[in-house]
């Protein structure tokens, strides 16, 4: 077992001898207490079996070199990898590196803007093993003082917990020193639905006008698909005939410039999903519209359509409709909306709309769900009342 106690602590300057050499701890005016600045040295293994002395110099007393000395002999000790030159700037750009191999494009591109714009202007220039909790908490209240919003300081701070979390896994930290700190959460978005007349007024008035997205609104609005996957679908994974189509990529767009295709987003958007006979008459349509296309949507060279031109020309349409004004995205609340105030069992409108879990879609339509607890308690009312009949 190593010494724990090994290395040793000393004072030494930068003063030079007659050989132009420094001369450490042999410089004569070390007699003065005032002279000099304390250093550490102790030896650490290397993977090639060679001994390595680990020099490290600047505090400003004895006791805070031997602090400096006990903690690097602690990581040891723990099996935390020692580079204390590494600064979290350093250890978030390699991170970074190593995340592209695993992580969607447009994640990636949030990554890279959370890492270059916010934390390494902020924290950047701080050593990676000196990083702190109060270090984080400063870092927030800063932004927040600064008139930051929310959302995109709790972004930040869990980039920033990730990469650290990493880093604990990999023995490179022994603790995340981001990982409890907190960004209140700001006020939960209220989605803004359309009454099912609102919404047929706002299809009606896209068909009256030859609009050419009337089929894709026709598509969000009877699936409450998500819009980036209906703008990443392809004809061969449509059904007409069996009225169903298959989910296999979403369309976003990297720094709002560059559309890519990925994968949806959770595991259960990859499914089926029924199409009635008012959207199979849209698709149908479609087409005609556009034969000999592998896209369903394109624009008129056959390149996807972008999302920001969709969201632009729906607010648009929706003004000259004179409705509300919403967000493409509204249209799937629309649909569950619907679905469940007609009484749609709940399993089947979670499925519709492809939640990871039934619990997904009770937090954001629990509202609408007054009729299912009314009928659990009537169920039990029937079941007592034909007991006592019996």
């Amino acid at each position: 077992m190593k010494n724990p106690n090994r290395g040793r602590v000393y004072r030494r300057c930068a003063c030079r001898g007659a050989d132009g050499r420094q001369l450490g701890a042999r410089c004569p005016k070390l007699t003065n207490r005032k002279h000099g600045i304390w250093t550490y040295a102790v030896d650490l293994p290397t993977l090639d079996g060679k001994r390595r002395t680990r020099r490290r110099s600047g505090f400003a007393t004895k006791a805070d070199a031997q602090v400096a000395l006990s903690k690097l002999l602690e990581y040891e000790r723990t099996g935390i990898i020692i580079d204390d030159r590494q600064t979290v700037a350093d250890y978030l750009v390699s991170w970074l590196r190593a995340k592209a191999l695993a992580l969607k494009p447009t994640t990636m591109a949030n990554y890279h803007a959370y890492v270059h714009k916010d934390l390494i202007p902020h924290v950047g220039l701080i050593r990676l093993e000196d990083l702190s909790h109060q270090h984080v908490v400063l870092y927030v209240r800063n932004q927040l003082e600064a008139g930051r919003g929310h959302t995109t300081l709790r972004r930040c701070v869990a980039t920033l917990s990730s990469a650290l979390g990493d880093a604990v896994r990999q023995h490179r930290l022994p603790y995340n020193a981001a990982k409890y700190v907190s960004v209140t959460r700001p006020t939960k978005y209220e989605p803004t639905c359309w009454s099912p007349a609102e919404a047929a007024q706002f299809l009606k008035y896209c068909a009256e006008s030859n609009e050419p997205l009337t089929n894709l609104f026709e598509l969000i609005i009877g699936t409450g698909m998500r819009k980036g996957e209906a703008l990443a679908l392809h004809w061969a994974d449509i059904h007409l005939d069996e009225h169903v189509l298959f989910v296999r990529q979403t369309l976003s767009n990297i720094n709002n410039t560059t559309p890519v295709f990925t994968t949806p987003k959770t595991k259960s958007s990859l499914a089926w999903i029924g199409l009635s006979d008012r959207v199979t008459a849209a698709l149908q349509n479609q087409a005609e519209r556009q034969p000999d296309r592998a896209l369903v949507f394109t624009r008129r060279g056959g390149q996807p359509l972008r999302p920001e031109y969709v969201l632009h020309r729906f607010h648009k349409l929706t003004e000259q409709a004179g409705l509300s004004k919403i967000r493409v995205h509204d249209l799937r609340h629309f649909a569950a909306t619907t679905m469940l105030s007609s009484q749609v069992p709940l399993a089947m409108a979670s499925k519709t709309l492809r939640h990871s879990t039934l619990s997904t879609t009770t937090e954001i339509y629990g509202h609408l769900l007054r009729h299912v607890a009314l009928d659990a308690v009537k169920a039990i009312e029937t079941a007592l009342k034909e007991a006592e009949a019996a």
